[in-house]
C-alpha cells in the first residue's frame, strides 16, 4: 500500500480523526467536530494509558484511517488477556482500498505481541457491512452486546 504508516496518534491528528468518526449517520449523530476540547483531553487519558494504543494510518503525511486497541488483562480463560478494537474509521477516499483490512491485521498482530490470548470487537447492529468485513477477516458473531448509556 506504497508508503502507508501506522503510528501513535498525536493530538495534531484529532481533527481528522474525529472528521472520520463522524463522517457516516451515526457518528453524525454523536460526534461534535467543532468542538475538539473533550477529544484532546480524552487523547491525553489515553496516551498516559499503557494498555491503549490509539492509531493513525497515515499516506503522504495524511491521516487516512485510525482505530483504537485496547489491551485487557483478565482472570477468565486461565488468566488471558485479550484486546479490544474499538472506533475504526478508513478515510471515504481510502474505501475498499484494503487499508481497513492492514488496519485489522496490525491490530491483531499488536495483540499477539502484548500476548493476548483474544480479539474481540463490537458493531453496531446496523452496520452490515462492516460485519461482513470482520467476517471475512475470520471474526465471529459469537455473543450478543449490550449497552448501558450513562
Amino acid at each position: 500500500m506504497g508508503d502507508l504508516e501506522i503510528r501513535p496518534a498525536t493530538a495534531d491528528d484529532v481533527p481528522a480523526i474525529v472528521a472520520m468518526l463522524a463522517d457516516d449517520p451515526l457518528g453524525a449523530e454523536r460526534e461534535s467536530p467543532g468542538d475538539l476540547t473533550p477529544y484532546l483531553a480524552a487523547l491525553e487519558r489515553l496516551a498516559s494509558d499503557p494498555n491503549q494504543h490509539l492509531v493513525v494510518a497515515t499516506r503522504e503525511g495524511r491521516v487516512v484511517g485510525t482505530l483504537q486497541l485496547t489491551v485487557v488483562p483478565g482472570l477468565s480463560r486461565r488468566g488471558a488477556t485479550r484486546s479490544i478494537i474499538e472506533g475504526v474509521r478508513v478515510h471515504a477516499d481510502e474505501r475498499g482500498s484494503g487499508l481497513g483490512t492492514l488496519l485489522i491485521e496490525w491490530a491483531i498482530e499488536e495483540s499477539r505481541r502484548q500476548q493476548c490470548r483474544l480479539v474481540q470487537l463490537t458493531s453496531d447492529n446496523t452496520r452490515t457491512d462492516a460485519h461482513r468485513f470482520y467476517e471475512r477477516l475470520g471474526f465471529t458473531a459469537s455473543h450478543v452486546g449490550f449497552k448501558l448509556a450513562l
